[in-house]
């Protein structure tokens, strides 16, 4: 069982959300939150395996307790749900670390598939987030591609092969399958990439990736 938290301040959009999941047998919300500070307070007791978050929420909104969230409970995987597709809204998501980021006017479907990617330890963007992402990177892509090849040049060469792995989406079993090495030795590989390329998530590490060419 994926075990969830569920986070927004409205109680219809809870509801909603949680029938979605209940779909899903492989699916177990076990704890509903109504505010940011709450969700992170569930979070310690509970220790999910995913955190779906509301990015407005009072007392404490979604980005801030997506970042507490990285600091007390790092083994839970943070997504946030919004109706709002901006690009700022994105960029601060991936920045305190969320592993996923969805819409709420997009296909239930979605956050099933969404779910269950960042449980695995893969990262997940809703096609319309994924298409603003992509659109950021072409945008200036010279300048940021040379700046990730520097980035990547401190990576072995093993490491760089995971990375190209990580951002071509693949979870840590997927990895392992395809090197022929077991799961644990990817964790320890994604781990030295995060630190050598000093960011947070494996979201970040995937954008350096393409950045820098790793991933057609």
């Amino acid at each position: 069982m994926i075990r969830i938290l569920l986070a927004d301040d409205e109680a219809m959009i809870r509801a909603g959300v949680g029938a979605i999941l209940a779909s899903d047998p492989s699916l177990e919300v076990v704890a509903e939150a109504g505010d940011g500070r709450q969700a992170v307070d569930l979070a310690i007791s509970h220790r999910p395996d995913v955190a779906l978050l509301d990015i407005r929420m009072p007392r404490l909104d979604g980005l801030a307790a997506a970042a507490e969230l990285r600091r007390v409970a790092p083994r839970t995987a943070v997504v946030m749900l919004t109706t709002f597709g901006e690009d700022d809204y994105i960029a601060k998501a991936l920045d305190v670390g969320a592993s996923g980021f969805l819409l709420k006017s997009g296909d239930p479907r979605e956050l099933i598939a969404g779910i269950h990617a960042v449980a695995e330890g893969a990262a997940y963007l809703s096609p319309k987030v994924a298409q603003r992402v992509i659109e950021q990177l072409a945008g200036g892509r010279m300048a940021k591609g040379a700046r990730a090849r520097d980035r990547i040049g401190v990576l072995t060469d093993r490491e760089r092969e995971v990375l190209a792995l990580l951002g071509a989406g693949m979870s840590n079993a997927e990895i392992a399958r395809e090197l022929h090495i077991v799961e644990g030795t990817v964790k320890a590989y994604v781990s030295a990439i995060l630190t050598g390329l000093d960011v947070r998530n494996r979201v970040q590490a995937a954008i350096v990736a393409h950045e820098a060419g790793l991933v057609a």
